[in-house]
């Protein structure tokens, strides 16, 4: 199998604040866009990869400052959405897209079983695994836990702008959902429930998979990306989100 990164190229995983004592696990599956040394730019244009297409601007920020304020283990992923998908489960279309939004991605086209191989090997099993191995020695300690994911949406998609400035996606942890999509709501902040996007068990990973097969409460947190363009309006999110993640984890994590 072809090796898809070279040495000294920086790792498929990195962990903030492991030491981190609350119940949240915080994710960020689409913290990067950089693309390993052997794939060179996918056949994109310049300038295509830093579009939403191949990661989520300001998501990995956001995700370190709820880490800061909430004392939160953090583990985020270090390569574009573009190479694999570690929010899709393996060998589904969108797990390697040839085809982003309105996008050919021309390095993805005519992979062969190894190529996606060592994708699968190298960058989302890393990812994946270093997170079961997260929940795997929590539930060991008997220690509360849920899982969320930190992600990005753009202001507008194939045209169409969107609403809502903050969404919350999730199936079966309705307690952990509900406290916040209401809390964002009372402060007149237009907030979608399961949207802009709906959580689908045969194109979703993180929720279904480390979160509602396990029993472990996990929801999606999405946030326009125009309104994280900034330091300033970072903080501002993490500011509103801090306190609401700790009283929904009070009411809906076992203690």
């Amino acid at each position: 199998m072809p090796r898809l990164l070279g040495p000294g190229e920086p790792p498929a995983v990195t962990w903030h604040n492991r030491g981190g004592a609350s119940p949240c696990l915080l994710l960020c599956e689409h913290a990067s866009n950089r693309l390993p040394e052997s794939l060179g730019d996918l056949g994109l244009p310049p300038g295509e990869i830093d579009r939403h297409i191949g990661w989520d601007p300001g998501a990995l920020l956001l995700a370190q400052a709820l880490s800061a304020r909430l004392d939160a283990m953090l583990i985020a992923t270090g390569y574009s959405r573009l190479v694999i998908d570690c929010n899709r489960p393996p060998g589904t279309p969108s797990s390697i897209p040839e085809r982003s939004e309105d996008t050919t991605i021309p390095g993805n086209l005519g992979l062969t079983a190894e190529d996606r191989a060592a994708r699968e090997q190298e960058l989302f099993f890393p990812f994946a695994e270093a997170v079961t191995a997260e929940l795997d020695a929590r539930k060991s300690a008997g220690r509360p836990t849920c899982v969320i994911g930190v992600h990005s949406f753009t202001p507008i998609y194939r045209g169409v702008p969107r609403i809502w400035e903050a969404g919350f996606l999730y199936d079966r942890a309705t307690g952990l959902a509900r406290p916040l999509i209401e809390g964002l709501r009372a402060q007149g902040i237009e907030t979608g429930d399961n949207q802009p996007y709906q959580i689908e068990i045969t194109e979703d990973y993180t929720v279904p998979v480390h979160g509602d097969a396990r029993g472990v409460p996990a929801l999606l947190i999405e946030i326009r990306q125009d309104l994280l363009a900034d330091e300033a309006a970072v903080t501002l999110w993490a500011d509103r989100l801090a306190p609401l993640l700790r009283q929904a984890m009070a009411a809906a994590v076992p203690a």
